[in-house]
């Protein structure tokens, strides 16, 4: 059995010869969290004329180089409504926050520094060239790069396409992915069950996870526990970037899912890791699709999937990294080390002072749904025998920002 690390290497040194994925254009809202494909130059200068960053009054600077300076104002300028006359020596004129600076002028002095008698502005501090003024171009000059290939689309990377006139964006595809249960004990929602069976509710939680990921998800009805079924299945999965099934990778007579894929012309590159929950993985290719079979146990199935099919999808859509963070924190309560086997302690986090508290949930039961309700991070405890006293340190994958951030 491989570690988690060398199963992760082995994996994304798979991913890398199929990503990234190609590119499309798409609107501005549908571009957020995506990789930029190529490079957005600025067609423009950014502002595209000088503008004043205060309500106030604009005027030269050499014209109020002392206090008590007098000023007539010759004409008003908003936001929205530039002046075509140049501002005349001696003069100046009333300006709004967002106004174009009118020709002549170089500074602008805020409201609250001014005293208006009439038509004449008091200004009661020297002016000083470029106070309150945001220069043309100031943010991006026409012609450079305003965001590099490869950058990810946030609000902010949105906002500055769309001032830049950009309806939409070319980035990366997002993955396909092709969610598959297996086992004859599973039915889908809505399905009458016989005795013996359960929900199928691995899809789901995989297509979410999917979803946060940046892929696109796919579930597929749940296929049964025989070969001809699987190979069916697997044969069809052709609109997919990647595979992924669930259950059937184990040990027993009739975990079929290895067998199957062969069997349809796939090839397996990996099975089993030494962590836990999670053992019984197996990776490898359908064609050009990647394929992973998660286990059947749901908590196992979302582990399995953080750990290694999002960085895997992050890699496709052109993205870096897992998206997570890797932390260290403070147990809370002694665990028992397994022999041989990483083992990821699902955890709530909370921040106490400048240290994570690392407290586990109450069941780890890789079967039980509630143990990966609500949590915040995988607490990583390294291969035993032996245990960890509560109080010691140890990394964390940390899923989302501990309470008290």
């Amino acid at each position: 059995m491989r570690t988690p690390a060398q199963a992760l290497r082995l994996i994304l040194s798979h991913v890398a010869r199929a990503a990234p994925l190609p590119a499309e254009r798409v609107p501005l809202a549908q571009a957020l969290g995506r990789a930029l494909a190529e490079s957005l130059v600025a067609g423009q200068d950014l502002p595209p004329f000088a503008a004043s960053t205060m309500d106030g009054y604009a005027l030269r600077a050499a014209d109020a180089d002392a206090p008590g300076a007098a000023l007539p104002v010759a004409f008003e300028v908003a936001a929205g409504h530039p002046s075509t006359r140049r501002l005349p020596r001696g003069a100046c004129c009333r300006i709004f926050t967002g106004g174009a600076l009118p020709a002549g002028a170089d500074a602008v002095e805020m409201q609250e520094q001014v005293e208006r008698r009439a038509g004449v502005a008091a200004f009661q501090r020297p002016a000083v060239a470029g106070r309150f003024v945001r220069p043309r171009g100031d943010d991006v000059r026409r012609g450079r790069v305003a965001l590099p290939a490869g950058a990810v689309i946030d609000p902010g990377a949105i906002g500055l396409a769309a001032s830049l006139g950009q309806a939409s964006l070319q980035v990366r595809r997002r993955p396909r992915v092709l969610l598959i249960p297996t086992g004859d004990e599973v039915v889908g929602l809505g399905a009458r069950r016989r005795p013996g069976q359960i929900f199928e509710s691995n899809s789901h939680v995989l297509a979410a996870a999917v979803t946060e990921a940046g892929g696109v998800a796919e579930i597929q009805p749940a296929a049964g526990d025989d070969l001809a079924s699987l190979q069916r299945v697997l044969r069809r999965a052709r609109r997919a970037d990647v595979v992924v099934t669930t259950g059937g990778v184990s040990v027993g007579d009739r975990d079929l899912v290895k067998e199957a894929l062969a069997g349809a012309g796939g090839a397996l590159h990996l099975w089993r890791v030494a962590m836990r929950p999670g053992k019984p993985l197996a990776f490898g290719q359908l064609g050009r699709r990647l394929f992973f079979g998660l286990p059947g146990n749901p908590v196992s199935a979302l582990v399995t999937f953080e750990l290694f099919v999002r960085p895997a999808l992050r890699r496709l859509a052109g993205l870096s990294g897992a998206g997570r963070l890797l932390v260290r924190g403070r147990l809370t309560h002694a665990q028992e080390l397994a022999p041989g086997l990483t083992v990821y302690l699902r955890a709530r986090v909370v921040r106490e002072g400048p240290t994570l508290a690392l407290t586990p949930l109450r069941s780890q039961a890789s079967g039980n749904l509630t143990s990966a309700t609500g949590l915040d991070a995988l607490a990583i405890l390294p291969p035993g025998p032996g245990r960890i006293e509560a109080g010691a340190e140890v990394e964390a994958v940390l899923l989302h920002p501990p309470a008290g951030d």
